[in-house]
């Protein structure tokens, strides 16, 4: 009974893709072999979204002892090159997964090819002359049957000559398509003579000049699966109507190869999962091209980005993006997802990693009057009270500090418990220290703020025990080091930001959405540690890290991860 009972509550846990393949192994299809793929365009760096499909399709792989081979789509060479090649890359293995094997779309032109002639010279494809917008309007509507092209008809050996031909320098781009020869009344859409070939000059980026006409996705996806030898292409929801189209290029293809006797037997099985969709988020590819490319964000991985390096940038973890995937799980229904549970996931995470440090990132100056003005101490201060491992740092205490400008209030409402005339606070991991005064400027701005420390009230001495309401962050005037910190938040003001239409897309961007502190003050020992891909938590500001491109030794910048807790949800309550 324990059995059984534990195997129910470990198939509770699957996604109903895991289910899938479960099923298949069980019914001992492919010989019980798994083999996946993750197959991007290189035409633009991996986003949020595309880590989902990474984490499925890898995490299947590695699940079931198969194997994950990472192929590039690279069929359409005006939007592709080598540098989102080598990001991808680096993307995927940042996150933890490996590949099998790395393929190219490009790398099967010469079979697809054979393949595309070998249907025109069996009557399946045609060539077709006609323009874009007379073949989109002879499609008709899903509820009215297609008309057929006036080339339909074209004899083999014509559109089998066309067909070289716009593999020349000659061709001109949108002249002629070869399309596949199928059915114009089907009520799947994809069915009415999709085109399969177009006409490309562009120089691809792995193939130069070699090729001229390209083949479409719906024509390579397929048939780069069953050369591969895929046993689960699994993809996002919106190619369920792409999937019968999927099959039955692979039935032509199993034909040519003389396996009709076989027809079904061996083909990859597309299952769909629901893409990953985000509040206060856009992941069209398009759309954040267009952010690039107008300047509005420092590039593809800009930290307010929801690219996968953007997301790096700014200081998430591949931990904390794979627990969000977990959380949000996979489904067959599309959703919304909100985006205040990616935040909840990386808080979590750097609660249990990062270290504690002090940083005032709107510095007003402490004179401790009764504090020695020659003497210095050197604070215990906890790394991170979570791991019992981390260990402690110390931090210099001096006569003069600076904390926070609005921990100071001269005239406070009842609920303010942070520092105020005559009231006592705690300087964290040091003294108690009353406010006696303040000194201010002509426009009646603080300049300095004056207080008594109580010697024995030191973190760790038996007078430390007296209880006070606030407690403060704080670093030593003499000591510290200025630094430049980037307040980073959405970059997006709208909710719904990816379905808004009557709108212009840059009303929707968050004005907000990066702050520049030039001259934050930073405790030495974060100075010290600011190496790249270190994590730290600013003691009550938020979670930080040093920017990878623009932090040096002699210029240090921090960008804020997250805040410390949700100021959103408060704001839109």
């Amino acid at each position: 009974m324990a059995i059984t009972e534990e195997k129910t509550v470990e198939e509770k846990n699957l996604s109903f893709v895991e289910q899938l393949v479960e099923q298949d192994l069980a019914e001992g299809k492919n010989a019980g072999r798994i083999q996946t793929r993750f197959p991007p365009e290189p035409n633009g760096y991996l986003h949020i979204g595309h880590a989902k499909a990474i984490c499925m399709d890898f995490g299947v792989a590695e699940k079931y002892n198969g194997v994950c081979n990472l192929r590039f789509d690279d069929t359409n060479p005006t939007k592709e090159n080598n540098e989102y090649v080598e990001n991808i890359l680096n993307d995927i293995s940042w996150l933890g997964f490996k590949w099998g094997n790395i393929y190219y779309a490009s790398d099967y032109f010469e079979k697809l090819w054979d393949f595309a002639v070998w249907m025109i010279q069996n009557g399946h494809a045609y060539i077709d002359e006609q323009t874009a917008e007379q073949i989109a309007e002879q499609k008709g509507t899903p509820t009215t049957p297609g008309v057929a092209s006036p080339y339909r008809d074209r004899p083999v050996e014509e559109s089998l000559k066309l067909f070289n031909k716009m593999n020349t320098p000659e061709a001109v781009e949108g002249s002629m398509v070869l399309r596949a020869k199928l059915d114009m009344a089907n009520p799947n859409m994809h069915f009415r003579d999709p085109i399969i070939y177009r006409i490309i000059h562009t120089p691809h980026h792995r193939t130069g000049t070699k090729w001229h006409a390209y083949p479409m996705y719906d024509f390579a996806h397929g048939q780069s699966d069953f050369f591969e030898g895929v046993t689960h292409s699994i993809c996002t929801l919106e190619f369920v109507p792409h999937r019968p189209l999927y099959d039955k290029f692979i039935d032509y293809l199993k034909e040519m190869r003389g396996e009709t006797e076989n027809l079904h037997d061996f083909r990859p099985r597309q299952i769909e999962f629901n893409r990953l969709n985000l509040t206060y988020t856009v992941l069209s590819k398009r759309k954040l091209l267009q952010l690039v490319k107008e300047g509005l964000v420092d590039g593809w991985d800009d930290p307010r980005m929801p690219t996968i390096s953007g997301l790096r940038r700014r200081g998430f973890t591949p931990e904390s993006i794979k627990a969000f995937i977990n959380r949000i799980g996979y489904t067959k229904f599309e959703a919304v997802n909100d985006i205040s549970l990616l935040e909840f996931s990386i808080r979590e995470d750097l609660n249990k990693r990062a270290t504690r440090v002090c940083a005032v990132i709107d510095p007003v100056k402490v004179v401790i009057t009764n504090y020695p003005d020659d003497q210095v101490e050197q604070m215990e201060m906890e790394n991170n009270p979570e791991d019992p491992t981390s260990g402690t740092h110390t931090m210099p205490f001096s006569r003069e500090i600076y904390i926070e400008r609005d921990d100071f209030m001269e005239n406070p409402p009842k609920k303010f418990f942070r520092m105020t005339p005559d009231k006592e606070v705690r300087l964290k991991g040091a003294y108690i220290v009353k406010c006696t005064g303040c000194k201010k400027d002509a426009d009646g701005r603080i300049e300095e703020i004056y207080c008594e420390y109580d010697p024995e009230s030191k973190s760790g001495m038996p007078g430390s025990m007296r209880k006070v309401k606030g407690t403060l962050h704080w670093v030593s005037a003499r000591h510290c080091i200025d630094a430049e910190v980037r307040l980073y938040d959405r970059l997006f003001a709208v909710e719904n930001a990816s379905e808004v239409k009557d709108r212009d897309f840059h009303e929707l961007l968050n004005p907000d959405s990066i702050k520049v502190v030039e001259h934050a003050k930073i405790e030495p020992f974060l100075a010290e540690n600011a190496e790249p891909g270190a994590h730290f938590q600013f003691q009550r500001i938020g979670y930080f890290t040093p920017d990878k491109k623009d932090s040096t030794k002699e210029h240090l910048v921090f960008n804020r991860t997250i805040t410390l807790k949700d100021s959103w949800q408060k704001i839109n309550k």
